[in-house]
């Protein structure tokens, strides 16, 4: 099932004078694309050619926050309970349906001239889950996945359905010791698994809640230079 990419609305763009690379951030549950601009000038992307894209998720009934329409990449179900449970169902088509909004993001830049190993996919919390998604299954080799405060969506499968285009593709994994949103267990739990199977994976973990620091933005702006070459 193909989505409507007519419904898509304009990103957050923080361009760079001829862009060599770009980063392509995906926000979380009800959130939008403007969450992470501040984040911007500290990762010193611009500067370097690097263009930054953030997509707005669209508004769709979410079960966990009691059918209300909000912006989410994809439905989060509960338990019998009514409460946020990990071991509930996964949304599927909700996934499949943003990926595409995803590639048609990758597949703007690669017509802009930015070839596809030039592109990080990155995201916090819901959109790490879907950067994880997108970017193991993705048939074209991308520059790297970041995913902040999350998990691995699919875990039992991942391995099976990741596209032998992305198998080297570096990741990065980081989480809070103090998540009490997506419990740091499953951010660790994401890593090992991938760990198993995968060469180029980086955890790094901090004292903070679901959110993210300093600390950790330093990290990602030392990772993107490594995997950018920016100098």
């Amino acid at each position: 099932m193909r989505f409507d990419l007519s419904f898509i609305e304009p990103p957050v763009i923080i361009d760079s004078p001829a862009a060599t690379a770009c980063v392509i951030w995906l926000h979380g549950l009800g959130a939008d694309g403007h969450d992470f601009s501040p984040v911007v000038p500290m990762l010193g992307l611009s500067e370097h050619g690097v263009r930054w894209i953030s997509p707005h998720a669209p508004r769709r009934p979410v079960t966990l926050n009691g059918g209300q329409p909000m912006r989410a990449w994809y439905d989060i179900y509960v338990d019998t309970g009514g409460d946020l449970s990990f071991n509930a169902k996964e949304d599927e088509q909700g996934f499949a349906t943003s990926a595409q909004i995803v590639d048609y993001f990758i597949q703007q830049q690669i017509r802009a001239q930015i070839p596809s190993h030039k592109i990080v996919l990155a995201g916090f919390s819901q959109g790490g889950a879907l950067a994880l998604y997108t970017g193991l299954r993705y048939p074209q080799p991308l520059a790297g996945v970041v995913a902040l405060s999350c998990y691995l969506p699919f875990a039992a499968t991942a391995r099976q359905t990741q596209n032998s285009a992305n198998a080297e593709t570096p990741l990065f994994c980081a989480h809070g010791r103090n998540d009490t949103v997506i419990p740091y267990g499953l951010g660790h739990l994401a890593y090992h698994h991938l760990n198993t199977w995968r060469e180029k994976v980086q955890w790094r973990d901090y004292a903070m809640g679901h959110s993210v620091c300093d600390a950790e933005i330093h990290d990602i702006k030392d990772w993107l230079g490594q995997i950018l070459a920016i100098k």
